[in-house]
């Protein structure tokens, strides 16, 4: 009896995390299965790349066309969709009142000591960071 033990305690050490990844991973693959199939027109999608967008469509079989900006629409395989994103929702207490502007406006000195009255303006803009939750 004692020597059955050891062989059948390790094999049970052995098996119990294989069985347990196991089902891991068809838990996963259930949710990505489910996760492409309610892919709709209009849903807020990250890729496994990080990139944020819109579906335009999705009634192909291996791709989705996802809209990344105004009018620029890509076509990708569902395997890419890493998830579905909720869209941002500003409140009254988010908005940052951009009105707001210095009472004077300061010279800009330039570095040969001349004095510029107009300031230099940029015409880049940067977007803010688009939150997700992780579950």
């Amino acid at each position: 009896m004692q020597s059955l033990l050891l062989p059948l305690l390790l094999v049970l050490v052995l098996a119990v995390p294989l069985v347990m990844s196991s089902r891991k991973q068809k838990k996963q693959q259930a949710a990505q299965q489910e996760l492409m199939s309610s892919l709709a027109p209009g849903d807020r999608v990250m890729t496994t790349s990080g990139l944020y967008g819109t579906v335009a469509d999705a009634s192909g079989d291996n791709t989705i066309d996802i809209e990344i900006a105004p009018g620029v629409v890509t076509t990708w395989l569902r395997l890419a969709i890493r998830e579905k994103v909720e869209p941002v929702v500003e409140t009254e207490d988010d908005v940052v009142d951009e009105v707001e502007a210095p009472a004077e406006e300061p010279i800009i000195e330039s570095g040969a000591g001349i004095k510029d009255d107009e300031p230099q303006t940029t015409t880049a803009q940067v977007a803010p960071p688009l939150e997700h939750g992780k579950k």
